[in-house]
């Protein structure tokens, strides 16, 4: 079935409501702190105060003879019996060596790195016990200099002797030489210097983890609030703990947001599956919201200087990106991919630039580890490029629109000057949409208003494109990955006809159980509540490699798509033997097989029961049963994009920024359901937003103390901060995949932060600000307007 036949079906392009929700609204969800288990123990972990420290002792002696602590576990304790954990993504530098990748203990050994480094593991019966004991624990550290800005990082104390500069690798994509040979001539040259600000996860629920052990059959259950379990086991497995993979069960079950945070193995993950085997019990871990602030992995943290070459009437002739990412004190689980493969190949935007040279330099620091965070690679690229662009017709003496439109590709597929080729896509379309849902005619009048208020408004434009579903494996291996990146699916029809799908993919808010279900219905013609989805648990999925990337329809949802091949070519050969047919003379639609130019016909229902009830039944051809799994290698990424506009109400009296209407058109090829697709876009626009005017991760230069530890310091957005936000779809399907889906949970926090401050320096254009760099809070916005006063 092509993309275009399966967009026809019924229940596709339904709004209808999640079935999860009934249980999340209802307090019936199970998230792994729910759960509590036999013999059940509780971890605390002690954590470092300094950003860099040597231990030069740790006595735990006080903390062992408390009552109800079971044992503190230190480095020594795992020393020989366990590596480091690994990272996912191996670059290669631009002289030929690989990346410098320094050991990352499960538990400190010899010194810790940065604020949150885990040094010890309090298991207690109680968790107050362990809390009481863990402040109980006396490390002896012997203070060293810490550095927290990458630019600084050459002058500051090495992290570690692996990379004694804080080095970890130079990496670049393109043809320096013809670039700048581009430049030489080139009519104009636009520069901007950015900050792509560091940013802390906030999940509703914190990390969470149960390690148990049963000494019967020497097995391991992790319960873990996790992306991609198949993951989580393999890493835990095969590269630190070193255990046979199918004696590790992962479960992760109810999982309240991730936005990238929870992708990742972390220490206190294989820190309780290794301590429920020495302790023989179950030990439960879950994070406070201090600890989460400390240390889940953060995202973000670039220092870009950008240039484009540009003829004199303001096409794009060539961009030259240099970028310095910070990585944290330890390499995170894909963290060397985001500021390489999945930032520097996206630099093409929507645009027919002929020449790109990106070079990147990545460095290690006294601060958290830094991974994907929602886009991951992808906002970086677009707030970059679409501010560059923004800039650039600020110097020609365009609007926002209008050079865009100049530079827009219009013929697909489209060889980037990057590694990417993009499909198909219309972006025209998107921007025409976005100018009418946004009302761009009657901004002028709008503009008038807010003057006669003492407002200055502005409008800003953003036309982004992603990569989504990371394909294929062979390509992804040659540019570094060290795993798969195909999805697995499995169809099981009961004799009554109902179904259990199990997916690889793993649902943690983005509705899976509802849009899985819509398609496995909508192509066997059954009802929607006659379908269970089953994922997040290793032991009843056969494989699969989680949900991240926006991959689980394209990907997830495909493997789906090729196991129903699969029942649809069984069923038709049962279908024919109970018609007395032959199965090429079978046809399947709306749920009935049918003989073609006869009336003979029979139900999905009978052909289910005919396979696990074979009393007629073609025993000589088929086995019994109606139960199929495939696995799905995408042979291209998918490419959603848009344009987004913004318009805000700058108060240069305060500074306070009001964002006052907000468009986003989106070309996600085909939608399953729009109402999740349309929360996904307002969520993904919430937290573009949020990084655009008021969340910043920031550590102190000297002590490498985070300074934003809590909601106290560090501002998330709340309903109030936003208007309605106007949405519109273009549907471009996907060439390569069987749905014609590209993606949509990344989307709204891709394109949404440069559309803000686009428009905030459009507003401030006439008071003489240039520039100045995210987040966008009043302080900053009122300071940058009385430096232009001065």
């Amino acid at each position: 079935m092509g993309a275009s036949d399966f967009a026809k079906l019924p229940h596709i392009g339904e709004s209808l409501r999640r079935r999860e929700d009934m249980r999340f609204l209802t307090g019936a969800g199970q998230y792994t702190d729910d759960i509590q288990l036999a013999n059940q123990r509780y971890a605390v972990f002690v954590r470092s105060p300094h950003a860099h420290a040597t231990i030069k002792s740790i006595d735990a002696s006080r903390a062992e003879a408390m009552p109800g602590v079971r044992k503190v576990f230190t480095g020594k304790d795992i020393e020989g019996k366990m590596n480091g954990l690994p990272c996912g993504w191996l670059i290669t530098s631009t002289d030929g060596t690989p990346m410098k990748e320094p050991p990352h203990p499960v538990l400190a050994q010899g010194k810790v790195r940065y604020v949150g480094d885990q040094v010890a593991m309090v298991v207690a019966d109680t968790l107050q016990a362990a809390r009481d004991a863990a402040e109980a624990v006396d490390v002896d550290y012997e203070p060293l200099p810490a550095v927290v800005d990458m630019r600084e990082a050459t002058k500051g104390p090495a992290l570690h002797d692996a990379a004694p500069d804080n080095h970890c690798y130079k990496w670049a994509i393109g043809d320096k030489g013809q670039v700048d040979a581009v430049f030489a001539k080139a009519a104009h040259v636009t520069t901007l210097n950015l900050t792509n600000n560091r940013l802390i996860p906030n999940a509703i629920e914190p990390r969470s983890a149960i390690g148990a052990y049963n000494r019967a059959t020497d097995d391991y259950t992790l319960y873990v609030a996790n992306q991609n379990p198949h993951v989580e086991r393999l890493l835990m497995t095969a590269f630190v703990l070193g255990l046979p993979e199918h004696k590790v069960r992962v479960i992760a079950p109810d999982v309240g947001g991730g936005f990238g945070s929870k992708i990742f193995l972390y220490a206190e993950d294989v820190a309780v599956t290794w301590a429920a085997r020495q302790l023989n019990c179950a030990v439960k871990w879950t994070a406070d919201r201090s600890e989460a602030f400390l240390t889940d992995a953060h995202g973000r943290d670039h220092v870009t200087r950008a240039e484009m070459a540009m003829d004199k009437d303001g096409k794009f002739l060539a961009l030259r990106v240099h970028t310095d990412a910070n990585l944290g004190a330890y390499l995170s689980t894909f963290s060397t991919a985001v500021p390489t493969i999945l930032y520097a190949t996206l630099l093409a935007g929507q645009y027919t630039t002929p020449q790109i040279y990106v070079e990147v330099d990545a460095w290690f620091t006294n601060t958290a580890p830094v991974d994907a965070y929602r886009g991951a690679g992808r906002p970086e690229a677009t707030y970059m490029l679409e501010r560059l662009v923004s800039r650039c017709a600020w110097d020609m003496g365009l609007g926002q629109d209008e050079i865009r439109k100049r530079n827009f590709i219009t013929s697909f597929p489209y060889q980037t000057p990057v590694a990417l080729q993009y499909d198909t896509g219309d972006y025209v379309a998107c921007m025409d949409n976005a100018k009418k849902l946004a009302e761009v005619d009657g901004y002028e009048q709008r503009k008038r208003a807010s003057e006669a208020k003492g407002l200055k408004r502005g409008i800003g434009y953003s036309s982004y494109i992603e990569a989504c579903g990371i394909a294929p494996s062979n390509i992804a291996g040659a540019l570094g990955a060290r795993a798969g990146l195909f999805e697995c699916g499995e169809i099981r029809v009961h004799p009554t006809g109902s179904v259990t799908v199990f997916t690889g993919s793993h649902s943690h808010g983005q509705g899976h159980e509802t849009t899985f279900a819509q398609v496995v219905a909508a192509r066997l013609g059954i009802p929607v509540e006659n379908v269970d989805v089953v994922h997040g648990d290793t032991g009843r999925v056969p494989f699969g490699m989680g949900t991240y990337g926006s991959r689980s329809i394209s990907v997830g949802g495909a493997a789906i798509m090729k196991a129903l091949d699969k029942i649809e070519a069984k069923a038709k050969k049962i279908a024919a033997h109970l018609m007395e047919a032959s199965d090429a003379d079978i046809e399947f639609a709306g749920g009935e097989f049918k003989v073609k130019g006869t009336d003979k016909k029979i139900p999905f229902g009978q052909v289910a029961l005919t396979a696990y009830v074979p009393h007629n039944y073609p025993l000589d051809k088929l086995e019994p049963g109606l139960n199929e799994t495939a696995f799905y290698d995408p042979t291209n990424f998918t490419f959603p994009a848009g344009t987004y506009i913004c318009e805000v109400e700058v108060d240069p009296q305060t500074g306070v920024v009001r964002v006052d209407r907000f468009t986003a058109v989106d070309d996600f090829g085909t939608i399953i359901n729009p109402m999740i697709v349309e929360g996904q876009v307002h969520g993904g626009i919430v937290q573009g937003i949020g990084q655009a005017l008021m969340e910043q991760a920031v550590y102190d230069k000297e002590s490498g103390q985070l300074l934003t530890g809590s909601y106290m310091d560090y501002t998330m957005p709340r309903a109030s901060d936003f208007p309605n936000f106007q949405l519109g779809t273009v549907c471009t399907p996907c060439t390569h995949n069987p749905l014609g889906t590209k993606g949509c949970g990344e989307a709204g926090a891709i394109g949404s932060p440069p559309a803000v401050i686009n428009a905030v320096l459009d507003a401030l254009h006439d008071l003489g600000v240039q520039d100045f760099d995210m987040p966008a809070t009043p302080s900053r916005v009122w300071q940058a307007i009385q430096r232009t006063q001065a």
